[in-house]
């Protein structure tokens, strides 16, 4: 692999509302303009919360296939489905949405506090999410939101085998209210520990949340790691200025990679890193089966 850096666009999520945000990406048109956007100036990984059609956030599968078959046919993006949903969601459904075949799922490694809310990963969901992943031939990102979750993942691995594909990739998600906070000094601590207790070649990404998306992205490039950025985590470029549009968060990110010689991975880079297959169907108007793609959430 070339050196460089992977970059996630995050650009829905799930619990910011369009009436409070209108330039936020709900629609299936609204979110693949975006995706498309992104990759042009650097993005090879999109994560995708789904919405329906009155803007809320969804596990349908219907909706949920529909998103990912529109995104794969009009992009190379690596194809993340969310596996987190919204904190109100039912686990079952949360683990349903593998159905829905993307590249790649997030694993989130730990129960937490979200805001006013809690976000709920019990150790027997976590089991199942991935090893239902490995079954379908899906990819996991393990999304950590404090240090103690990297151990969860080393007991994990332990337990129940590498991921499929045989490589290890976390996001260390910094600055939720409730998680780890978004400091050099806690990025620092969760690398420490990556390196020391996970297999060797695991690759981390660091997401910032809200005020913190710069120095947490400046903090993960000094340590060698990979990006994620977007709306779903940050709606302030700059103090009092919103973010425009998710195209303008992964330029910036995209120019602070350049800027540390280690430009941005192009979709099939990201594919090789992470252990996902060539793409099959982006741009054809046609889905890829799991099996053709190494790939579902």
């Amino acid at each position: 692999m070339p050196a460089g850096t992977l970059i996630t666009v995050a650009p829905t999520g799930a619990e910011t509302a369009k009436a409070d945000v209108p330039a936020l990406p709900v629609s299936v048109e609204e979110i693949v303009a975006a995706a498309r956007s992104c990759e042009a100036v650097g993005a090879s990984v999109v994560h995708l919360h789904v919405r329906d059609g009155q803007a809320r956030p969804t596990l349908d599968l219907g909706h949920v296939g529909e998103l990912v078959a529109a995104v794969r046919e009009a992009t190379a993006l690596v194809v993340q489905l969310s596996s987190g949903g919204a904190v109100t969601d039912p686990l079952p459904e949360r683990v349903a949405v593998l159905e829905a075949a993307p590249d790649a799922a997030s694993l989130t490694l730990g129960t937490v506090n979200f805001g006013d809310d809690v976000f709920s990963n019990p150790w027997g969901l976590i089991v199942e999410l991935h090893t239902q992943m490995q079954a379908r031939g899906i990819v996991p990102e393990y999304e950590v939101f404090d240090l103690g979750q990297l151990a969860t993942l080393a007991r994990l691995l332990d337990r129940h085998g590498l991921p499929h594909g045989g490589h290890v990739h976390v996001d260390l998600v910094m600055g939720v209210p409730g998680g780890m906070p978004g400091t050099t000094a806690a990025l620092a601590a969760c690398v420490a520990e990556v390196r020391s207790t996970l297999p060797a070649g695991t690759t981390f990404a660091a997401t910032g949340v809200g005020r913190t998306s710069l120095p947490v992205m400046l903090a993960a490039l000094s340590a060698g790691g990979h990006l994620r950025v977007g709306m779903e985590d940050t709606l302030t470029y700059a103090p009092g200025e919103p973010v425009r549009d998710n195209t303008q968060l992964v330029a910036r990110a995209a120019g602070l990679a350049q800027i540390a010689q280690r430009p941005p991975l192009t979709p099939d880079q990201a594919r090789t890193l992470l252990g996902i297959a060539p793409a099959g169907g982006a741009g054809t108007g046609t889905t890829p089966s799991p099996t053709d793609t190494g790939g579902a959430p």
